[in-house]
């Protein structure tokens, strides 16, 4: 492991999520309580005893800045070998900019990378929950002589057209790619992980930036190109792993966790998810309340009734009020009588007295999670129903309406929605 380094990509938008990546980068984004995403990539990396690690941030960085710092949690505070180091685009003279793509991100950075003189580099989203060993990864693509390995996972087919779908031979090369395919040929998708000799990955990335038809993006041109001059290999995953990049995705991954066997194991001591962790008290439930089925986290205080649920730091749920199938952020509070039902509420959110906040809902063709952004306040008795999306920092006076009809967008421009 000594000669690999790790890339990070965690410069994205992440548009589908809406109001939870509208003040924050998609890896910042909290899961499963007390993590974030990108905690499992980072915690992938060091349970693999990978420890140099070049995190590529661009879009709403302060957030995740904040919640990586030095890396101390994942044992990444490291001043002589290896260690944890943001890499932000920063306007020069001639060889910066603003991140164009995945492949203009890491090519950006080839000056990081030439200072540790790797033999690999592997490069990763931030942005998707799994866990996986990458040392044996790392040990198929040796065993291979691949010039690039791609991590792979069969995908349901109607999710086929917002990935990277690929065909294989029997010894698992690749002999086709087509990046988020309007028709799929199949369902064996590309994880967004790559695994690349250094020498390798600089030559194409060199050649890619002098390429004007290029759109510099690993899936939709550099892997494509390689098929055909290089020996680019699927390694075959069978483990858990989701792209949480819409909000249904995001609301079923959590929803996964609350089964009697959840498929992705937070309990395995073998292979920890470390995270920043906050100082606060124990949970407080009080007398009267009512809990079933939910990961609750420190300082949340309940004396009301919930269900199927997940919540982070220092939520209230006060008495009389009702919580189901929702995924509730740090320090929420949810006043007496309110009721929230398959929503997502984002942090410090204050839902009103006698409130009601989404339903449980399967129209179909429509969602039925309703979103509530960060800082926002509900008024006493306000009605949203399924589907709605309410922006953040909104307070009483922005609601003059008391029902918000289903599906129906409050206080966002369309571009964050």
């Amino acid at each position: 492991m000594a000669r690999i380094v790790s890339l990070i990509l965690a410069s994205g938008e992440g548009t589908r999520l809406s109001v939870l990546t509208a003040k924050r980068a998609k890896p910042a984004v909290p899961f499963a309580g007390r993590y974030r995403m990108i905690d499992f990539i980072l915690s992938n990396l060091v349970n693999s005893g990978i420890y140099t690690v070049g995190v590529l941030t661009q879009y709403r960085p302060r957030s995740l800045d904040d919640h990586l710092r030095q890396g101390r949690p994942w044992d990444l505070d490291r001043e002589i070998e290896g260690g944890i180091t943001i890499l932000q685009p920063y306007l020069g003279r001639r060889d910066s900019d603003w991140y164009a793509g995945t492949a203009d991100a890491v090519q950006q950075n080839l000056d990081f990378l030439r200072h540790h003189n790797p033999e690999n580099v592997l490069i990763l989203a931030g942005d998707h929950i799994y866990k996986m060993d990458y040392r044996i990864l790392l040990q198929f693509h040796e065993e291979h002589q691949a010039d690039v390995t791609i991590p792979t996972i069969r995908v349901p087919m109607d999710e086929a057209t917002r990935m990277g779908i690929l065909e294989v031979d029997n010894e698992y090369r690749i002999v086709s790619f087509e990046e988020k395919p309007a028709q799929p040929k199949g369902n064996l998708a590309s994880m967004g992980i790559y695994v690349f000799r250094y020498d390798v990955l600089s030559q194409v990335l060199t050649e890619d930036a002098q390429r004007k038809d290029s759109r510099h993006d690993f899936g939709r041109d550099i892997i494509p190109r390689m098929i055909r001059t290089h020996r680019v290999f699927a390694f075959p995953f069978g483990g858990y792993w989701v792209d949480v990049g819409t909000v249904q995705a995001y609301w079923e991954a959590h929803m996964d966790l609350l089964q009697d066997s959840p498929p992705l194991d937070l309990a395995d001591r073998n292979w920890i998810i470390y995270t920043r962790s906050q100082q606060r008290p124990p949970v407080d439930i009080r007398a009267g309340a009512r809990v079933s089925n939910c990961l609750l986290t420190d300082g949340s205080i309940i004396a009301g009734h919930i269900e199927d649920s997940i919540f982070s730091p220092g939520v209230r749920v006060m008495a009389g009020a009702v919580v189901r199938e929702s995924i509730i952020m740090d320090d929420t509070i949810i006043e007496p009588g309110a009721i929230v039902e398959r929503a997502i509420l984002d942090k410090d959110v204050v839902v009103g007295q006698g409130a009601r906040v989404g339903a449980i809902s399967d129209i179909p063709g429509e969602s039925s999670i309703t979103l509530v952004g960060k800082k926002t306040r509900l008024p006493a008795g306000i009605i949203i129903n399924p589907g709605a999306i309410i922006a953040p920092d909104m307070s009483e006076q922005d609601f003059p309406r008391k029902i918000i009809g289903r599906g129906k967008i409050v206080g966002l421009t369309p571009e964050v929605t």
